[in-house]
């Protein structure tokens, strides 16, 4: 009769298995918006079963556990700003109903789409953490106390400057991790990287200073200043002007490493917050189920704009569009009343509406 034999094996070895077998994409920790929030992101036990980590994810999760919760905020921001971004355009950052790939295998492609994406993640992961970093929430992290002394213009720093370097090297912690545990020979994990590092550049490009005056009723005698973030959303408007413009590579071999260049040799060579992708889109016009391809049948478009990314021949591809009317309720005859409140009246309206043709 045969015998069988059993193998223990170690957690770690245990989960590096199972993500060999189930390689995830970078970008799979997004899938953490989904999770409820009665559940926990921390703790060796719930980090080995948040199934949209890579192993070295696992591993930074239960080393850091008090950020993760913050983590999961993050994956939260970028669906909602991706989906604001490109709210009129054929891909809308739609996502998937269930699983971890939360916005289908388009990002398993180098486009400029997964470009974007990956630069809007490692930003909204520094911007999450350097948040509970301000607002005493982490207990390795506080203010930036280093901003200190008289500037330039004659202010003096104080107050509680956004703690952005402790958010940004999380996020390289974090979210290159699976990049670095490919390899840096391959085209897809170098194109993740510079598109990482160019998200939390956008940050770091416009870090704002606020001010609060002290003097004799308000004279702005001496002024003390601080750092703070930008809004997400100016974060988000910033690298859809970068994906807008984002440049296509390809691997080239220069000596004993490899790099990504401009793939026209005619086109200049990228800056560090610029973006890159390797691979030409899809149309995003048909549906597409097995890629999280919604397609454009249906979608509401602009019909009075023919040049616009809205407008209805650009987003509803070749079937064309069609017009009908529909009765909306909308806010009317508003009204100030003090103090302090707008009151307003409900009006029916019948307004034309623009779909894409099935």
């Amino acid at each position: 009769m045969p015998t069988v034999s059993t193998v223990n094996l170690s957690a770690p070895l245990l989960l590096l298995l199972l993500w060999a077998a189930n390689p995830t994409m970078a970008t799979n920790w997004l899938s953490l918006a989904r999770l409820p929030r009665s559940r926990p992101v921390s703790g060796a036990a719930p980090c080995a079963r948040l199934r949209g980590l890579t192993p070295g994810q696992v591993g930074v999760c239960r080393a850091r556990g008090e950020v993760m919760e913050s983590v999961r905020k993050a994956a939260e921001m970028v669906i909602e700003e991706c989906q604001h971004q490109f709210r009129n355009r054929r891909w809308n950052c739609s996502t998937t109903p269930r699983g971890i790939n939360v916005f289908g295998r388009v990002m398993n492609q180098g486009t400029r789409e997964a470009a974007f994406v990956h630069a809007l993640s490692s930003a909204a992961v520094a911007v999450a953490v350097t948040r509970a970093c301000t607002r005493g929430e982490l207990e390795r992290c506080g203010c930036d106390r280093k901003v200190r002394g008289v500037s330039p213009e004659g202010f003096q720093w104080s107050g509680c400057s956004d703690n952005l370097s402790y958010g940004v090297a999380f996020s390289q912690t974090f979210v290159d991790e699976p990049e670095r545990a490919k390899g840096l020979s391959a085209g897809r994990p170098l194109m993740n990287l510079h598109n990482n590092e160019a998200g939390r550049k956008a940050i770091l490009h416009n870090m704002q200073v606020e001010c609060k005056c002290h003097g004799v009723s308000g004279s702005c005698e001496l002024r003390t200043c601080w750092k703070v973030m930008p809004p997400f959303r100016r974060v988000g408007v910033g690298l859809k002007e970068r994906f807008d413009g984002a440049t296509e590579v390809r691997l080239t071999r220069i000596g004993s490493r490899t790099a990504l260049l401009p793939r026209d040799p005619q086109v200049k060579p990228p800056a560090a917050r610029d973006l890159l992708y390797l691979s030409p889109s899809p149309d995003f016009c048909h549906l597409d189920p097995e890629n999280g391809i919604p397609g454009t049948a249906g979608r509401r478009c602009n019909g009075t704009s023919r040049l616009a990314p809205d407008g209805c021949e650009l987003v509803c591809c070749g079937p064309g569009y069609r017009a009908g009317r529909a009765e909306v309720v909308q806010r009317c005859s508003c009204k100030f009343s003090w103090c302090c409140s707008v009151r307003c009246q409900q009006c029916k309206n019948t307004v034309t509406i623009h779909t894409c043709r099935v």
